[in-house]
């Protein structure tokens, strides 16, 4: 065993989050939040903003627009953003449906692959295998608890004190680790960001690695029994980390259709309110001040807030989708954060 694995504590976090070095502020906001809590938090910030340049700049926008036609202008290219916004759309869809269109031959090797798998999950269960996402994720979570129980009862009779006491870590760390997803998985359903997050805070990966170096490590100190519950456990969390992406895939499927839903709904008001402040808003429209702060001011902010609600829709759900994207890049036992 080299010096950097006798270092390394077999105990790792129970979450994401706390496995990586971001605020947790930040990752709440990147991927638990909420995305219409997200949206509205942004426009919160555009329309402040927006307001206050407006209070800062020495001369006030009604003077500005009547010697210049700058709102007119802003608006008038926000109004060709909206209306080509749409072939965002039309590309999103696409990349959904790119995996779902195929030959006949391409549906029934689809089906083969899944059946086979299923056939494989059916073995490690020792029943049949859920069709809910999330009962999948716990019972593979649960056989992954009960083959490491099993694997330390194997151990137990074992003359290496030092074998037993790294098993024993070993097992607590992924009981703890499995007691956290667990809880969240508990009611949860397909299609919200809650059945993804519980299943990427099983550390699945790091299990699978610290259970080969074990095995590897004591080669010569354990029996053809507490070999193959070394081999067990190891199928036990081998079998998790493919059922993990293909859910983790289907939710970024059923995000990307969600968010191009949502920007066909805000682009119409977006569009309406953008073309209204082109055509029918100019100096003299709103006269008058509220708080000290023009009338025309609060309208412009808001109708540009509105405006580009359609983009603040795409980031909000990029963010998300973007670090789920980067904290999943890879299969297996290779560790990136």
């Amino acid at each position: 065993m080299s010096d950097g694995e006798d270092a390394r504590d077999l105990s790792t976090a129970n979450t994401l989050r706390e496995r990586t070095d971001v605020n947790a502020y930040l990752f709440w906001v990147l991927l638990n939040a909420n995305r219409q809590l997200v949206v509205a938090g942004l426009a919160t910030v555009v329309f402040v903003s927006f307001m206050t340049l407006g209070i800062l700049k020495p001369v006030s926008l009604q003077s500005t627009m009547q010697t210049s036609d700058m709102v007119e202008t802003l608006f008038s290219g926000l109004v060709g953003a909206i209306i080509t916004s749409t072939t965002l759309v039309v590309s999103i869809n696409q990349l959904v449906l790119s995996q779902e269109i195929g030959s006949l031959g391409t549906q029934r090797n689809r089906m083969d692959v899944t059946m086979d798998f299923y056939q494989n999950t059916d073995e490690l269960l020792g029943t049949t295998t859920p069709s809910e996402p999330n009962v999948l994720l716990k019972k593979l979570i649960d056989v992954c608890v009960e083959r490491a129980r099993a694997l330390r009862e194997a151990v137990a009779g074992n003359d290496s004190d030092e074998l037993r006491s790294r098993v024993d870590t070993y097992v607590d760390d992924l009981e703890e680790n499995a007691d956290t997803a667990l809880d969240e998985l508990e009611g949860a359903e397909f299609g919200v960001f809650e059945v993804v997050s519980p299943a990427l805070d099983f550390n699945y990966a790091q299990k699978m690695h610290d259970i080969r170096r074990l095995g590897e490590n004591y080669e010569d100190e354990i029996d053809g029994e507490e070999r193959a519950a070394f081999r067990e456990m190891l199928e036990a969390v081998t079998m998790y980390g493919p059922v993990r992406e293909y859910v983790k895939v289907l939710y970024i499927q059923w995000a990307l259709v969600r968010l191009s839903r949502a920007i066909l709904y805000a682009s119409v008001p977006a569009l309406v309110v953008a073309g209204g402040v082109v055509v029918f808003v100019d100096a003299t429209t709103f006269p008058g001040v509220l708080f000290g702060i023009d009338h025309v001011l609060w309208v412009v902010s808001a109708a540009f807030t509105l405006s580009v609600l359609p983009f603040l829709v795409f980031i909000a759900y990029v963010l998300r989708l973007a670090t789920l994207a980067k904290q999943t890049l890879t299969v297996g036992s290779l560790i990136l954060s």
